[in-house]
């Protein structure tokens, strides 16, 4: 059972701190019209101590419990995804399979399981950053493809997921899913959703080849994250990494994400620059993502290792309301909680985007001027906007912000710095038989 919509608060556990502190960044994404909550790994981990360096899956992180609390770690988590529920709420978390802490009692017990480069030395997982190879000398990897135990690994990683959906997760946002053999996807998705249909599966498939990243989309996941973030609103590379996986998994945006800089900090503070890319984060695909603190500008990025709740940071700048609308915009209209036909439109500004969007699954159809430019008006003009669409019924400006009673004809309008303007229309229903 898929939900109606996918709106997604990151709250990211280092930040937000113990177990039972959870609860007011829950209920403060409640009425920024969240429905998902995805938090981080909360196991615990090996020496380095980053989130995604697991050494047991079954332990908790001791950051995040409450030593003196009258119930032990496991309820108290509990207790924070019941209050997530009580608020309307689903909660996710990182499934990470792809490698665990290099100091993890899992090599001792099960050599069989990981890749090893030879004398007994575990290979690390790595990345290309920059055109370098960066290796994470704190992770072993997880053989997947050829461990002497492959069943042994894959009965392993079924009594992990039993045991996060016993703790209450409704999500599984799974890291690095790309490396992992599409086989095993398969398999895991479909025992688990046997017994559990109303979990979802989310494939992170960032830095993953456009051809890679559909072949991981196609293993039985509900949804992957799409790179529109990194999108110029011009290069034809999104539009055709969105058509290659469109009709296999819908996808999920974002503005920032805890392996990114904090927008705030990117735009040196520019607000309307923020208000643009949430907007056509939200608007642009099925569902959207939003970390923990974007709401108030915050500029300090989030660390794996080194962030804490005294990292939350004062400023001046609350964009609840802002982001209440639009994601009330994406809860009102079906359109944008799918993965529609999806087109930019040629006309004579070149620093406005014109995006032309029509539902599969209903009669809606939207049009979506923005302005590309963060820094200063631009003006859009047509002689009609209904010649952009191919519904019968007029358009209707639903944006969040500065929204037009009437549209006229011809259309001309001062797009204010990052301003969006939103139009929704109905095409026209065929006769029923």
């Amino acid at each position: 059972m898929r939900p109606e919509k996918v709106i997604i608060y990151n709250l990211f556990p280092l930040l937000a701190g113990k177990f039972a502190e959870w609860k007011k960044h829950m209920e403060r994404a409640r009425t920024m019209g969240f429905n998902w909550i995805f938090v981080n790994p909360v196991q615990r981990t090996g020496a380095s101590g980053s989130l995604y360096s697991i050494a047991d899956y079954f332990e908790f992180n001791p950051l995040f419990v409450d030593e003196k609390g009258r119930k032990g770690a496991a309820d108290q988590l509990r207790d924070a995804i019941r209050a997530a529920e009580r608020f309307g709420l689903r909660v996710m978390t990182d499934l990470v399979l792809n490698h665990c802490a290099v100091d993890s009692e899992l090599l001792k017990r099960h050599p069989a399981w990981f890749a090893w480069e030879g004398r007994g030395k575990v290979e690390h997982p790595f990345a290309m950053q920059n055109g370098k190879k960066v290796v994470w000398y704190d992770l072993a990897k997880f053989d997947h493809r050829n461990s002497s135990d492959k069943e042994g690994l894959f009965r392993y990683w079924v009594e992990v997921v039993e045991f996060l959906v016993k703790l209450g997760f409704k999500g599984m946002r799974c890291d690095a899913a790309y490396q992992v053999p599409r086989s095993f996807w398969e398999r895991l998705i479909a025992e688990t959703k046997q017994r559990h249909p109303d979990v979802l599966f989310f494939a992170e498939t960032l830095g993953s080849p456009p051809d890679l990243t559909r072949k991981t989309a196609a293993s039985g996941f509900d949804y992957i994250f799409n790179s529109s973030k990194w999108w110029d609103f011009t290069s034809p590379w999104l539009l055709e990494q969105y058509a290659l996986t469109r009709e296999i998994a819908p996808s999920i945006s974002f503005p920032e994400t805890h392996d990114t800089e904090r927008l705030c900090e990117e735009l040196g503070g520019d607000i309307d620059g923020m208000k643009q890319r949430y907007l056509f984060s939200a608007l642009f695909s099925a569902g959207v993502m939003m970390p923990i603190g974007f709401e108030f500008g915050f500029r300090k990025r989030l660390h794996v290792v080194k962030t804490r709740p005294a990292d939350w940071e004062q400023t001046e700048v609350n964009l609840s309301s802002f982001i209440a609308r639009v994601n009330g915009i994406k809860t009102a209209n079906s359109i944008f909680q799918e993965d529609a036909p999806t087109s930019v439109l040629s006309h004579d500004n070149p620093n406005v985007l014109l995006l032309w969007k029509a539902s599969t699954r209903t009669e809606q159809e939207s049009l979506f001027i923005l302005n590309k430019d963060i820094r200063g008006k631009q003006n859009f003009r047509a002689e009609s906007l209904q010649r952009f669409l191919q519904a019968g019924a007029p358009a209707v400006d639903i944006s969040p912000e500065y929204p037009l009673d009437y549209i006229p004809q011809p259309f001309s309008y001062d797009l204010r710095p990052g301003q969006g303007i939103v139009l929704v229309a109905a095409r026209d229903r065929f006769p029923e038989e």
